[in-house]
């Protein structure tokens, strides 16, 4: 009796124990599926997050992360991009450009005619992450011979309520040896990567590749005079030249900028030539690889300044010019309540369109449109790119309007460009108000 009492306890126990078992299976079935669509829900969400914020075209970058970069000073907000494209943490233009904005200069092809202008990157520390927002060009610099330190801060301002930058930099820079070693080692570097996964030797790629290491992109290196140097000296362009040109697509002989005081070249006639035949003369005893030389001039100068230059160009086979620097000018019309303006120093943005525009339809008509001009100063639209274009830019830098919408402006104005082209070419449009 009592071993039938105890089996039938026993039954029951487990009886019971299985029962349990069964219900905690069935309960935990449908647990494990909610963590498995949750866990992957979160993934799914997370990546498409990370491709929209990484992404040039993401509003994000416009409306909500260049805004509050804004309310940081200036120039910590400038350093802090470079850092950020530095190390790798910038948004990617993922878009390949339309093959209406395919150009070919000076031998070399680009996919687009939009390039940065020089003073951004100074030093060549973020090379690649500038290339990855979409940039047909970069030019880095002004580069020195030797390492300055430039101005006493504070020295860089925004003119909001213009869109504009005032900066008296000064020029400061790490000095060409340093970004030298800086920009060679990236090529060799970027060499060897395209060497491993091609399987092509890095002698046989450097020998046919663009110095911007890429395909359809362009390195342009800006060099300038130290601030110790003799207003009429050349001989610091030459340096830059021999420490830089083998390792630029361009090289940019800043004779122009207005921060600094022993820069003469840009206003005395006589200064200007020696320079150029100086530059021009060295490159040309370059033993292997001989770099266009471009010319950046200001925006003030008058008519006939820019015919002497224009002619000093052609007598010179100066290869390129880029209209233009910054001007010490405050152009008519400005608004500024806060009177910022009135800060010393060179001025840029979109008060400084009308000036280089008028610059560079006057030296694309003096050089008879054989000298490749560079469209450079408050470019901010499409529109403005193809205004210039018909001016007779071969291309076009921005620089200021990044300050005011962030990393994914050149996209913007590429996007704009292929729907104004309505099916032509940059190319073809290139110098039309000439032709008219």
């Amino acid at each position: 009796m009592f071993r039938i009492c105890a089996r039938t306890g026993g039954l029951r126990a487990l009886h019971g124990a299985a029962a349990s078992r069964g219900f905690g299976t069935k309960a935990a079935a449908p647990s494990r599926l909610r963590n498995v669509v949750w866990a992957t829900s979160v993934a799914v969400l997370g990546g498409l997050g990370y491709v929209y914020v990484t992404d040039t075209r993401a509003g994000v970058h416009k409306y909500v992360v260049t805004p509050l970069i804004r309310l940081m000073d200036p120039e910590d907000a400038h350093n802090l991009s470079i850092w950020c494209l530095k190390h790798g943490l910038g948004p990617v233009d993922r878009t390949d450009d339309a093959d209406v904005l395919n150009i070919e200069l000076w031998g070399k092809q680009m996919s687009n005619p939009v390039g940065l202008a020089a003073g951004f990157d100074k030093n060549g520390e973020a090379i690649d992450g500038l290339f990855n927002l979409g940039f047909g060009a970069v030019e880095v610099g002004s580069i020195t011979p030797h390492e300055q330190a430039g101005n006493p801060r504070p020295r860089l301002f925004r003119v909001d309520e213009s869109r504009a930058v005032i900066n008296r930099m000064g020029l400061n820079n790490d000095g060409a040896q340093v970004c030298g070693d800086r920009i060679k080692s990236r090529f060799w570097r970027m060499l060897a990567a395209q060497s491993r996964r091609q399987g092509e030797t890095v002698a046989s790629l450097a020998a046919g590749v663009n110095r911007s290491a890429r395909g359809d992109r362009l390195l342009g290196v800006n060099v300038s005079k130290s601030k110790a140097s003799a207003p009429e000296s050349y001989s610091d362009y030459v340096d830059g030249l021999n420490e830089l040109g083998a390792y630029a697509d361009y090289v940019v002989i800043n004779v122009s900028c207005p921060n600094v005081k022993n820069i003469r070249a840009g206003a005395d006639v006589a200064v200007l030539e020696s320079t150029i035949a100086a530059v021009v003369r060295a490159r040309n005893q370059m033993p292997d690889y001989r770099p266009p030389i471009v010319l950046k001039i200001g925006p003030d100068n008058d008519h006939d300044q820019r015919r002497l230059i224009a002619q000093l160009a052609i007598d010179y086979r100066v290869d390129g010019i880029i209209a233009t620097n910054t001007t010490l000018s405050r152009p008519h019309g400005m608004d500024d309540p806060n009177e910022v303006a009135l800060q010393t120093g060179g001025l840029s943005g979109e008060p400084l369109r009308k000036m280089a525009l008028e610059t560079t339809r006057d030296m694309y008509r003096l050089t008879k449109g054989r000298i490749p001009i560079i469209g450079c100063g408050g470019i901010s639209t499409a529109e403005d790119a193809l205004q210039f274009a018909k001016a007779g830019a071969s291309m076009v830098q921005i620089y200021s309007s990044m300050t005011y919408d962030g990393p994914g402006k050149v996209c913007e104005i590429k996007d704009g460009l292929v729907d104004l082209l309505k099916g032509r070419k940059w190319s073809d449009i290139v110098g039309e108000d000439a032709r008219s």
